[in-house]
């Protein structure tokens, strides 16, 4: 099922929602690294996260390390090759929630 991309100008709107966000994959996806205590509270927000994904249908691609955690949010049915969606943009809005910030 094809989804709609978002435009440039919905782009902009997006990132300017989250600035703790950046522009990755030549635009096609968002990205932001989190920074935890430890390995442990780490673990526990991409748990948190997982299942609010999992609620959504949208899941995020990511990286974890120790007390990394890098997320990169990317809508894989959206516009011919993929790109940044609604699903992005919602679910940036939980994690960003999540994190409060």
């Amino acid at each position: 099922m094809s989804v709609p991309e978002f435009t440039s100008d919905q782009i902009t709107a997006l990132l300017a929602a989250h600035p703790a966000w950046a522009l990755a994959r030549e635009g096609k996806a968002i990205a932001r690294t989190f920074r935890f205590k430890d390995f442990s509270e780490a673990w526990g927000f991409m748990n948190r996260v997982a299942l609010l994904a999992e609620a959504q249908d949208h899941h995020p691609e990511w990286f974890n390390v120790y007390n990394r955690v890098e997320v990169t949010l990317t809508t894989h049915d959206a516009g011919e090759s993929g790109g940044l969606s609604a699903r992005d943009a919602k679910l940036a809005s939980t994690i960003d929630g999540i994190i409060g910030s």
